[in-house]
This record gives structure tokens, C-alpha cells and sequence, in this order.
């Protein structure tokens, strides 16, 4: 075969790159679109709310990176920044909205409090931590972070973004996702998820009560 020939005969793609070449392409071409067009949701809890409203604003002005604008509606928008102090009362709300967001959807846990209790960890009102509830992606830590490290974690969303692959995401599977269970308030913070576990846990407790009532008794 002459030179010429093998350079205008057509690329011979392997067998098994066959089923994946077009799915790789459109990975790029989705990936691209959807990393340089996030919706963040405006949803403040505490003080690391004003260093994310700074970020917004025209100093730091992360719309340059893609993020635009702040949506008020989960409906509109594919990531929660979850920014500040969660509290018991406040995770059902969390979970809620986060239920609301559509696929594909993220969550950035910002600041100390939110990725696991800050100076109030263990307090009776606080949750340690917004991951016991919700699946983050993104952590940025600090009391509060300042703009340049939410800059740096919405960057650090953006790649993980460009990484995934239709193939594989959950979001681009034929079932549909399943909602996050809303916790329970009560007495206490109670994950619907873990009631079995806690009927275990409370049956055990009265059995041992009952077994030393009757031990007393003899």
C-alpha cells in the first residue's frame, strides 16, 4: 500500500472503542456545558453566608468562573451551598430542599459548622456535620472561609464535574432517584433511615430494664 493510500484510507476504530467513542464525546461536550453554567441556590444559615454574599458580589464576582447568579428556588437551581451553622430544627428544611433540587445536583458543605459542627459541635440544637443527612461533594473548611476558598471550591466542583460520565451517573440512569427521607423532630433529631435501628436499640434498652426489675425483686 502506497503512502498516499494509507494516508486517505479511513481510521479503523477497535471493536471495543466503538461503544464508547461517541458516549466519550458527548461526556466533553455535556460536561463543558454543565460546569461553566452552575445555579448555586441562595440558602444562608450563619456568618459564612455574608463571606458567600461577597463572593458574589463585584469584588470577587464568581459569575466570571460560570456560577451566575444565586437562584431563589431549588427548582432552578444544581447546587446547595450549605453555608453556616446547621441546626436540628433547620436539617428538615435542608433535606427538603434538597429533595427539590433535579438532577444532577450538588452540595458544597462551607464553613467549619457545616462539614462538622464548628465551636458547636455536640451542642443539644446543632447537627455535626450536614453529611449524617445529605451526600456532599465539596468541602471548604475554615471559621469562616473566606471568598477565595469558596472560589476554590466551586473550581474544585467544576472539575469533578467535568469527570463524570453519562455512562455511569446516577443522575442520568433510567430509575428515578430516590428522596432523602425528612428527619424527624421530636424530642431529638431522628433519621428515618435508622428507625429500625432505634426500635432495635429501644426494645434492647427495656428488656435489660425489665431483666433488672426482676433481678431487684428476687
Amino acid at each position: 500500500m502506497s503512502e498516499q493510500e494509507r494516508r486517505t484510507e479511513p481510521y479503523e476504530i477497535p471493536e471495543e472503542m466503538k461503544s464508547q467513542v461517541a458516549v466519550t464525546t458527548l461526556d466533553k461536550i455535556y460536561n463543558w456545558g454543565r460546569s461553566n453554567s452552575v445555579w448555586p441556590m441562595m440558602f444562608g444559615l450563619a456568618c459564612c453566608a455574608i463571606e458567600m454574599i461577597a463572593t458574589a458580589a463585584s469584588r470577587y464576582d464568581f459569575s466570571r468562573f460560570g456560577m451566575e447568579v444565586m437562584r431563589p428556588s431549588p427548582r432552578q437551581a444544581d447546587v446547595m451551598i450549605v453555608s453556616g451553622t446547621v441546626t436540628k430544627k433547620m436539617i428538615p428544611t435542608i433535606v427538603r430542599l434538597y429533595n427539590q433540587m433535579p438532577e444532577p445536583k450538588y452540595v458544597i458543605a462551607m464553613g467549619a459548622c457545616a462539614c462538622g459542627g464548628g465551636p458547636f459541635k455536640e451542642g443539644y440544637t446543632v447537627v455535626s456535620g450536614v453529611d449524617r443527612f445529605i451526600p456532599v461533594d465539596v468541602y471548604i473548611v475554615g471559621c469562616p472561609p473566606t471568598p477565595q476558598s469558596l472560589l476554590n471550591g466551586l473550581i474544585t466542583l467544576q472539575k469533578k464535574m467535568e469527570q463524570e460520565s453519562i455512562a455511569t451517573s446516577r443522575w442520568y440512569s433510567k430509575a428515578p432517584s430516590q428522596p432523602i427521607p425528612i428527619p424527624v423532630l421530636g424530642p431529638d433529631l431522628m433519621d428515618p433511615r435508622k428507625f429500625d435501628l432505634i426500635r432495635q436499640q429501644s426494645a434492647a434498652k427495656k428488656a435489660a430494664q425489665t431483666a433488672d426489675g426482676e433481678v431487684e425483686n428476687e
